[in-house]
């Protein structure tokens, strides 16, 4: 079993704007609400190796993982792999900025596999990651857009 989300949103600001918040990974705690840190690890000329560390969960978990990040910005891509995979067999992301009439449509597909000892199983996590994501491009669409209004 595995499982495959596909998700995006249009955001009405110029591209280089679009891309440049995305990648900067330092800001990503101001940019998406879940998370409450991301370090950087390690970088390339290319790829960066960071820690993610959400806000603490129901329980007062605060989970944490590490990925790696490469990004081309000739053909506006991004893939992305977790290195620590915590519940997951595997975890690959591939973000998309197409320019569109509107905008930029930023699309983020993640491709992935639970442990089987986990208590939500593949279909449960997806249905999480669409509505997590819709929540995510939500916000990031609303932080671009007000900073391209200046």
């Amino acid at each position: 079993m595995s499982a495959h989300t596909d998700n995006a949103i249009t955001i009405a600001a110029p591209m280089d704007l679009v891309w440049d918040m995305t990648n900067d990974i330092e800001s990503w705690p101001k940019l998406f609400s879940e998370y409450s840190a991301a370090e950087i690890l390690h970088r390339t000329d290319t790829t960066v190796r960071f820690r993610l560390s959400m806000h603490p969960d129901e329980n007062g978990v605060v989970w944490s993982w590490v990925s790696d990040r490469t990004a081309d910005p000739e053909t506006r891509t991004v893939r992305s792999q977790r290195v620590e995979l915590g519940p997951f067999k595997y975890m690959f992301l591939f973000w998309e900025y197409l320019q569109t009439d509107e905008g930029v449509l930023l699309r983020w597909v993640q491709d992935f596999e639970l442990r089987p000892e986990m208590q939500v199983d593949d279909a449960g996590m997806a249905d999480r990651v669409n509505a997590n994501s819709a929540v995510q491009l939500k916000l990031i669409k609303e932080a671009i857009e007000a900073e391209a209004r200046g």
